[in-house]
């Protein structure tokens, strides 16, 4: 339930201002800007675009976006690499766990409880 309260909350509180600013901002600046890639030629450049200024502005922002998740994504792979170990690592030592658990209940005579990774 606080789940969806949460939620709600964070689509009034955050999103639905953000979407009015960012409504007002494309009406506000659509006037039509060259972009343009040749800084020596600005009369006549080799490669450029006309678009309104808000395009170019929101594509800026996203190619932003984009570019900062991919890095981000390439400087945590250690971080990623490590936490699979870690995992493998761990199912390794519960089963070890488990076998020797067998093994002393086998040794001792007694029923041991269950483990709780084989309730699941």
């Amino acid at each position: 339930m606080l789940g969806k309260v949460a939620k709600r909350l964070w689509t009034v509180l955050i999103v639905l201002p953000l979407a009015v600013i960012l409504i007002v901002f494309a009406v506000a600046n659509r006037q039509v800007v060259q972009i343009s890639l040749d800084p020596v030629a600005s009369d006549a450049p080799w490669f450029a675009v006309s678009m309104p200024l808000f395009v170019a502005l929101f594509v800026a922002l996203m190619l932003g976006v984009l570019i900062g998740g991919i890095t981000m994504w390439f400087t945590q792979g250690a971080y990623r690499r490590e936490a699979r170990e870690k995992k493998i690592q761990a199912t390794k030592l519960a089963r070890e766990r488990d076998v020797q658990k067998e093994q002393l209940n086998k040794l001792s005579g007694t029923r041991a409880l269950p483990s709780p990774a084989s309730l699941r």
